[in-house]
């Protein structure tokens, strides 16, 4: 229980420094780690045609709630913009656009990159590999765990 606290509260640290120090690194694109997301998310070449708010939402694992405003100052900026889905014209998709690929290309990666670079300062490939592998078992874990929640809550509500 000790080592799980001190895994867990250190995560937690990380995420906190994440948001701080990231938001630092691109600041002067104007963007916080939350957009930065957002637009890594929309960069994607799968997503080309865009992303409707759920799947942004499940992708990056926020509530649609916590995401609304992250797209509303984006979509103020001119980084994304909301297009009708030509498969379904009832519905909205998240789109980049030629200015938001601009800033995240040119402006935004190169900082990001470097913030990458001093945030894993000697780090080796392995470290890198076994890191990303631990932190996936983890996630499926905690995925898990939420489905199960939200069943259980499911079947409790009137």
């Amino acid at each position: 229980m000790e080592l799980a606290n001190r895994l867990f509260f250190r995560l937690y640290q990380c995420a906190n420094l994440l948001h701080k120090t990231g938001s630092r690194a691109v600041e002067s694109e104007g963007l916080t780690t939350q957009q930065w997301a957002v637009l890594g998310a929309l960069s994607r070449p799968e997503v080309d045609a865009g992303m409707s708010v759920n799947d942004l939402a499940r992708y990056l694992m926020v509530s649609r709630q916590n995401l609304s405003g992250v797209i509303g100052r984006l979509e103020r900026d001119g980084h994304i913009r909301r297009a009708y889905d030509e498969r379904d014209r009832r519905s909205r998709l998240i789109k980049m656009t030629p200015s938001g690929r601009v800033v995240w290309q040119e402006k935004a990666r190169p900082k990001i990159r470097a913030y990458y670079e001093d945030a894993l300062h000697e780090f080796s490939v392995g470290d890198l590999t076994h890191m990303v592998h631990y932190l996936l078992k983890m996630l499926d874990n905690m995925k898990q765990i939420d489905q199960r929640t939200n069943e259980s809550e499911s079947t409790e509500a009137p």
